[in-house]
This record gives C-alpha cells, structure tokens and sequence, in this order.
C-alpha cells in the first residue's frame, strides 16, 4: 500500500479501532497464552546466553553467531512480542504514537538483524566444511565478534535510512489505534531486495552446498571404512554420524526459519495485489516472531550440549568454583 493511494483522513477511517467484544474469560485466557509463549521465548533464550557465555568449551567463532541470534531472540520476547500481542488482543493499538515509532524501528531492527544471522550462520558452515584448515587459522572469536557488530550497525542505519528518508515518519499518517507504516514503490522494492531477497538467495545456495559437501564427506568416509581396521572403521563412522546429525540440525533450523519467514513476505509483496485486512497481517507478523521462541526448542531437542548445560543451570552448579570448565560437550 502507497501513501500515494489515501489521504490521512482515508487511512484513518479505514483503520478505525473496533470495539472490545467477547467475555472475560475469553481475554484473559488470551492474555495467559500470550504471557507464556513471551516467558517461554524469554527463558529458553536466555539458557542459550548464559550457556554460550558461561562455558569456556563454547567460546568458538561459530557459538559467537548462535549467541548473537538468542539475544536477537531474547529482545524480541521482551520488547516487541508484548505491545504485539496486546494488540491482536484488543484489536487496537493503545500505546500512542511515539511508541509506536520506537516499536516499528526495533522490531524492524532485530527481524533484519536476525535474518542476516541466520545468513552469517550459513556463511560460517560453508567456509567451515569447505576449507577447514584455513577457517581454522582465519576465523577466530575476535573476528566473528567484529562481524556480529558490524550486522548490528549496518541493521541499525539500514531501517533507520528506510524510515527517514521513506518519510512515513515525517508526516503524520499515524491514526488513532493503529501502528503502521506505508513505503513507497522505490523503498519497497530495495527493502525487498535487502530484508528478503538478497539474504535468503544466500542461505538457500550455501545451505545447498553445506549437504552436498557433507554428502560427499559421508561417501568417502564410508569408502575408506571398506579398508581400515575396525578400530579406525568405529572412529571414521561416528563422525559420519555426527556431520550427518549436524547437517539435519542445521536443515531444521533454516527450514523452521523459513517457514515463519515466508508468509510475511509473501503477503508484503502482494500486499498490492490482495488488500490485507490488519489482523492478518499482526498474525503473520506473529509467525515471524514465534522464529524466535522456536530456536532454543531446536537447540535443546537436538543438541545434547544444550541439554546439558540446561541441567547446569537449573541445578545452579554454574555458581560452583571453576564451573565454567565443565566438560558439556563430551
């Protein structure tokens, strides 16, 4: 939709707020959903921080982008999942407009900036099982930091130019119980190209080609298994097992991503095509976020070190003398 298309005074009467209809106990088993997934989202989040930051053993290049992502994750349960929620639940937006602006610039911050970690994430398993000794020697924590700070700043100055220079802001289509914005034609073409298009061409090739290296890396383990003893044949098929374990996570990671990713912007480009009414577009917008209550889920179904660690913390051994040398990986 283009500002081009109504006035102020079309857009505000399109975007009436509704009045509250249905029982109490309707709203409050509502709001006692909402508050357990914002909880859910908040703690499994938060394990995965406290786990990465605790544990020496996962102090790796790689665990730096997972970490970056829980905290993505985490600021999205507590900043934007609950004004979100209260607004699909009232049907109206009760914040006022200053928050409003706050709201749209941080969760259209932390969405880039998520979905360029799930990229870097991509980029970092490629070079891993492509070129392994050199990302050995190359990629270091303190690299993979400068990374993680780099995505946040050009996150940040990429929605801040879209809403400056977009001129949503500037003027005042803000209506009464709405929290909305509208790009025109340039804007939502680049913004296309930058938030969806560009970074999924690059998890989509280069997860490609992290299964078919990890295809071939499981066919010549099991060729040289055909001609060694059973003690190397026992070593060279439990790595098997374990690449083709973490190729299935990672397949499940993205997937997962995807499908919460997808239906949002599919919507968005055909935004001008089909007219959306706003309570599709808050759930699908609720889909995207929910990415983010799912992940710590995948971690802790299929990583035993999450598992582990979990266990640590809930136990408080983590408090103990030289807990962070735990062995969790073992």
């Amino acid at each position: 939709m283009n500002l081009t298309e109504f006035n102020q005074s079309d857009l505000c009467e399109h975007f009436s707020c509704p009045e509250r209809s249905g029982s109490p106990a309707v709203y409050i088993l509502l709001y006692v959903c909402s508050a357990a997934v914002v909880l859910l989202t908040l703690c499994g989040n938060m394990l995965v921080i406290i786990s990465v930051l605790h544990f020496k053993q996962l102090h790796t290049p790689t665990n730096m982008l997972v970490l970056s992502l829980a905290v993505s994750d985490f600021l999205v349960g507590a900043l934007v999942m609950p004004p979100m929620l209260i607004w699909i639940i009232e049907s109206c937006w009760i914040f006022g407009r200053a928050f409003c602006i706050c709201f749209l610039l941080f969760s259209g911050f932390l969405m880039i900036c998520s979905i360029y970690n799930i990229a870097l994430i991509a980029v970092d398993r490629y070079l891993a099982l492509s070129n392994p000794f050199l990302y050995m020697n190359r990629i270091t924590r303190r690299t993979m930091c400068i990374v993680v700070y780099s995505n946040c700043c050009v996150s940040l100055t990429y929605i801040t130019a879209v809403y400056y220079f977009n001129g949503s802001f500037m003027g005042s289509v803000m209506c009464p119980g709405e929290c909305i914005y509208f790009l025109n034609e340039v804007w939502s073409v680049l913004d296309l190209v930058v938030s969806f298009t560009f970074p999924l061409s690059i998890i989509i090739i280069l997860y490609t080609r992290v299964f078919v290296i990890a295809k071939k890396h499981a066919t010549a383990i099991r060729e040289l298994n055909n001609h060694t003893r059973p003690k190397t044949q026992k070593i060279t098929s439990h790595s098997m097992k374990s690449e083709r374990k973490a190729a299935k996570v990672l397949g499940i990671l993205v997937s997962v991503f995807l499908m919460c990713l997808l239906p949002y912007f599919i919507c968005s480009l055909l935004g001008d095509v089909i007219e959306l009414q706003t309570e599709t577009f808050q759930k699908l917008v609720i889909v995207l976020y929910l990415n983010s209550t799912i992940n710590p889920v995948i971690y802790a179904l299929f990583y035993p070190w999450f598992r582990r660690c979990i266990k640590l913390i809930i136990t408080l051994r983590i408090f103990q003398t030289d807990s962070e040398l735990i062995n969790v990986l073992s």
